[in-house]
């Protein structure tokens, strides 16, 4: 079988699973729908609206908090893996705080900014920008050597060493940085979303629970895997593509 046809009976079992369970009825309906009804849940909530005022809601949350995150995480982490000192200081404090989860930062984010979008900005941007600021960080440190003797044996030095050999040589780690830095943006903005009874994809799964929808919750879920999957297959999978081709690895 080639790939897709792979894919296509991989879901299609989970599918199948998914409704054997559901007939088993080890679980009662109302905490295990079945498929069809998450699809008829699915599809009432994208004809009426709300499924897709909800998603752009909290897209435009993420895209904001997260292009925010990229450029403090990017310029932190290259700073922290090209100088000694902020290595040693500012590198150990970032390490220590990405140990914490981004929930904890949650009630800091009311009491300094209250109940608000800033307060959902902040848990996305501080969610993301610290996996990223790591991520660019370790990709600086893991240059080989050997291309740092072979640029300054060329005459490369201060920013052009840096621009020419270093970033370009770090850049795949900051993709994967940068991947990981958009689900740990996802996870922020939904833990912000649940408390934050605006409009988002977390204000939705929150009110399928106060109804005691399970299948809105799960619909959602879906939504939320689908946004995830289009925004790698659309940014990241080219991009990391790109970079494999030239580095010869594709």
């Amino acid at each position: 079988m080639n790939r897709f046809s792979r894919k296509v009976f991989f879901f299609a079992g989970l599918l199948l699973l998914w409704q054997a369970i559901y007939w088993m009825r080890i679980w009662p309906e109302y905490l295990f729908p079945g498929p069809l009804e998450v699809l008829s849940a699915l599809i009432s909530g994208l004809r009426n609206g709300t499924y897709l005022l909800g998603a752009s809601a909290s897209l435009l949350r993420l895209v904001i908090g997260y292009a925010v995150s990229v450029i403090i995480g990017i310029t932190l982490g290259l700073l922290v893996g090209c100088v000694k000192w902020l290595d040693d200081t500012v590198g150990a404090l970032l390490l220590a705080l990405q140990t914490l989860p981004s929930i904890c930062w949650l009630p800091l984010a009311l009491l300094w900014f209250g109940l608000n979008e800033k307060a959902i900005l902040f848990m996305v941007i501080i969610g993301a920008a610290l996996s990223i600021s790591l991520a660019a960080e370790d990709g600086v440190k893991n240059v080989p050597p050997l291309f740092l003797r072979a640029a300054r044996n060329m005459g490369a030095s201060g920013w052009r060493l840096y621009s020419q050999v270093v970033f370009p040589a770090a850049f795949p780690s900051i993709i994967t940085g940068m991947k990981l830095g958009w689900s740990f943006a996802w996870r922020a903005l939904m833990a912000a979303e649940l408390l934050y009874g605006n409009v988002g994809l977390g204000q939705l799964l929150m009110m399928g629970r106060e109804l005691n929808d399970i299948g809105q919750v799960i619909s959602v879920m879906i939504v939320i895997i689908a946004l995830g999957l289009f925004v790698d297959k659309v940014a990241f999978s080219p991009l990391e593509h790109n970079v494999r081709t030239r580095w010869g690895t594709a």
